[in-house]
């Protein structure tokens, strides 16, 4: 099936990007309801959280979404001995946002297995997965509850992996791309591809239809996503800018004035290699050379940079945005989609 519209049961073949950690029911149902795939970002959620999530989108909307996990790739850090000299390296941030320095949890992320478990209970349109090639075992269930499996690729080896692995559409994910760089087969820092070299490798290497993902943030990039052979856009920044997104004002401040130049790709916030505005808070984990294994880095500095939210303080948050970021201009899903509808071909 290489119509994206029909195999995903939508109108258009606009695909909202997930945001692990700024996803919002609120934008995940207006690209539904627009007629794109809205998707939701499902890092670190256990369990009942993703059923409150799965039931809370079922209210919100009766048009298909996407539910998205990161697929484990086996050298993610567990609780130890370290925890504590980790969190002591992040400590000035801790006092600046006047909490104390977390306590060694059980988990930093909870287990694959509970919630894919999960996620089969809520029967999304489509699971959307990242950092590898979902197993058999998942796709054959997947299949068999009517769940389409699209998976992520920043390689044309990467993508022939997931074709390989059964999957049902593949997102190309060029380095232009907002937030983490999700390359499972090499480093990220050998994985870097811009889309426009990417997208068309990916569509002559493969069966399935490719979604492209990176640096398409109005119509104009839709259009050439399109020529160079897409069968559907995926699109972060544009619309993690607007009122419906997760985003604070701060967050939404730093999409509409950096500029391409000034992204970086940094391991600081996560452990892992990631592309956002250069912060305060980035400059100096990068300066102390103290950065943790990933998920341990993540759920360390999550903790200040959730209070940092809260209280707009651009400087301590997690400010992913992608190189296209000077293209945000919609203040709402409605006129985003809108823009990016105008670029599909006629």
């Amino acid at each position: 099936m290489s119509d994206l519209r029909e195999l995903l049961g939508i109108q258009h073949p606009v695909v909202l990007a997930p945001f692990g950690g700024l996803s919002s029911i609120e934008l995940t149902a207006a690209v539904s309801d627009a007629g794109g795939l809205g998707s939701y970002g499902l890092y670190g959620y256990d369990g009942d959280r993703i059923r409150a999530t799965a039931a809370a989108l079922r209210a919100a909307t009766a048009a298909p979404f996407a539910l998205n996990i990161w697929l484990p790739t086996g050298d993610e850090a567990e609780p130890g001995a370290e925890h504590d000299r980790y969190a002591a390296a992040l400590a000035d941030f801790f006092d600046e946002v006047d909490i104390e320095p977390p306590a060694r949890p059980e988990q930093y992320l909870p287990r694959l297995d509970e919630q894919l478990e999960a996620i089969w209970q809520a029967a999304p349109a489509a699971l959307s997965v990242v950092f590898g090639v979902p197993s058999r075992g998942l796709v054959e269930e997947a299949r068999s509850r009517g769940i389409r499996v699209i998976g992520t690729a920043t390689t044309v080896a990467e993508a022939r992996a997931l074709q390989a692995g059964g999957v049902d559409a593949i997102v190309a994910t060029g380095a232009e791309a907002a937030g983490h760089r999700v390359s499972f087969l090499r480093p990220a820092e050998e994985s870097l591809v811009g889309l426009f070299s990417l997208l068309p490798q990916v569509v002559d290497a493969v069966r399935v239809p490719v979604i492209a993902a990176g640096g398409i943030a109005d119509r104009r990039g839709v259009a050439a996503a399109f020529a160079l052979g897409a069968s559907g856009v995926q699109v972060g920044t544009s619309f993690l800018a607007t009122a419906e997104s997760a985003a604070n004002d701060a967050h939404r401040a730093a999409i509409r004035s950096t500029a391409a130049d000034e992204s970086v790709l940094t391991r600081a916030m996560s452990g892992r290699l990631s592309r956002g505005a250069p912060n305060r808070a980035v400059r100096e984990i990068e300066a102390s050379g103290a950065v943790a294994p990933f998920p341990a880095q993540n759920w360390l500095t999550g903790r200040f940079r959730a209070v940092a939210g809260q209280r707009g303080m651009g400087e301590l948050q997690s400010l992913w945005l992608g190189q296209s970021a000077p293209l945000a201009r919609g203040r709402t899903a409605a006129a985003v989609f809108a823009e990016l509808l105008a670029g599909l071909p006629g």
